[in-house]
């Protein structure tokens, strides 16, 4: 049996129909490494044990911006596409999928909910402090910088390289760190672009979007190592853990 894979959703509303979408890339991503892809539906945080119950690993999926009173923060004009439903479901999905030890992989948007979850900040508009341009929507499906990956963590276990080259498709990023996280990799003017959570192996973090670059070996390495981790946990199904702080509790 495939590990099933949940995939996090952004709402959208179209002639007054309300949908709740997912770019197909992370479907396709997926079902290329073995697992099987569920699109999680934006649902209320009273729903989040159910809907771990019916998975094995779960992306925490790019899309709009964090409300930045979450994070303790006044709003900045260049604020885009704040959902508050889907803010409220995964910040506690992140939450509870650590408190669980379900395998987790946050993209762009996810490892900022990662961050977030565990009391930390995010910078709200890169171009007011970096020279170096973080969104390159037309190079999506390229590498248009580098990122230097620490030697000791994860995300260099599972990529297998110093530097690895990556899309860029944010105008946030994270600011300060929340309890138990530790950087993993940065761009050149030093702005984090992975994460890990100490003590958790099962947690990554990365904020390009290696799910439009899986024709790379690194990033399709990252979906590898979701599915293989999560059949992993499927195999010896491990007890829900005591969090590290009561900031995941």
């Amino acid at each position: 049996m495939r590990p099933r894979i949940g995939i996090t959703c952004t709402p959208l509303v179209h002639d007054d129909v309300h949908y709740d979408a997912t770019n197909r890339a992370y479907v396709d991503a997926v079902l290329a490494v073995g697992g099987l892809p569920l699109v999680l539906p934006v649902v209320e945080p009273a729903h989040v044990g159910d809907l771990l119950d019916s998975i094995d690993g779960l992306v925490l999926a790019g899309g709009g911006d964090i409300e930045p009173a979450r994070y303790g923060q006044p709003q900045m004009p260049e604020v885009d596409g704040v959902h508050p439903d889907r803010d409220r479901l995964e910040l506690a999905l992140a939450k509870a999928a650590i408190r669980r030890d379900v395998p987790l992989l946050g993209v762009c948007r996810g490892t900022q909910v990662i961050n977030v979850a565990l009391g930390g900040t995010l910078m709200q508009h890169l171009p007011a402090v970096s020279e170096l341009d973080h969104r390159d929507a037309v190079a999506f499906d390229r590498a248009v910088h580098d990122v230097e990956v620490d030697k000791g963590s994860t995300l260099r276990k599972i990529v297998g390289g110093r530097t690895i080259g990556v899309n860029s498709l944010h105008h946030q990023a994270i600011g300060e760190l929340g309890t138990g996280i530790r950087a993993t990799c940065w761009s050149s003017d030093g702005v984090i672009e992975g994460i890990e959570l100490v003590g958790r192996p099962n947690v990554v973090g990365v904020q390009w979007h290696p799910e439009l670059l899986t024709h790379l070996k690194p990033h399709r390495k990252l979906f590898r190592w979701l599915v293989r981790t999560a059949a992993g946990r499927v195999e010896s199904p491990p007890r829900e853990q005591v969090p590290l702080t009561d900031s995941v509790a």
